[in-house]
């Protein structure tokens, strides 16, 4: 029994994103890097337009894999612009290619683009707005906030009265500051 509480009632593919997904701890770094062009994909668009579109990005994005990703070229470009099963924006595609090779460099760095999160965890979401905007592309303030809550880094996924908050609560670690 699905408890996504007011978002797109009925629909079916909204149930088991809110219920399993959303505001969940995020620990694999091409989740977090599938969920960071997902959220950009979906600037200007409804996020049931992107789960309906989720599968074939993922594949069309090679599974999300950072490596494959950051070595696109203008051939991937235009692959990927003539793909009717993704969100067929240049800025976006470019975003996505860019914002991979900014995560190797922070893997580089850092172990992981999970790790380099905790590092700068806790923050305001105008922290890590800044944060993002000095390091991706097209990451606004929207952007950041909804890829931040959707891996649990920033509290407001679900309302206290969804029953999927005392759940996301118990398991996540970066929200004991809330």
């Amino acid at each position: 029994m699905s408890h996504y509480c007011d978002i797109a009632p009925g629909h079916y593919l909204h149930g088991p994103y809110h219920d399993k997904e959303y505001g969940f701890p995020v620990l694999e770094d091409s989740v977090l890097f599938e969920r960071l062009i997902l959220e950009i994909n979906q600037a200007g668009l409804s996020w049931l337009t992107i789960l309906k579109k989720r599968k074939t990005i993922n594949e069309a994005y090679n599974k999300f894999n950072i490596d494959e990703v950051a070595s696109y070229e203008e051939v991937d470009m235009k692959r990927l612009l003539s793909d009717s099963g993704v969100i067929r924006n240049r800025l976006k595609i470019s975003a996505a290619i860019y914002n991979a090779k900014q995560i190797k460099i922070i893997q580089n760095k850092h172990n992981s683009f999970l790790n380099w999160l905790y590092i700068h965890h806790p923050k305001t979401k105008n922290e890590w707005v800044n944060i993002f905007k000095d390091t991706f592309h097209f990451t606004g303030g929207e952007i950041t906030n909804e890829f931040l809550m959707s891996i649990g880094f920033l509290p407001g996924a679900h309302q206290k009265n969804c029953p999927i908050f005392d759940v996301i609560y118990k398991l996540n670690p970066a929200w004991k500051y809330i």
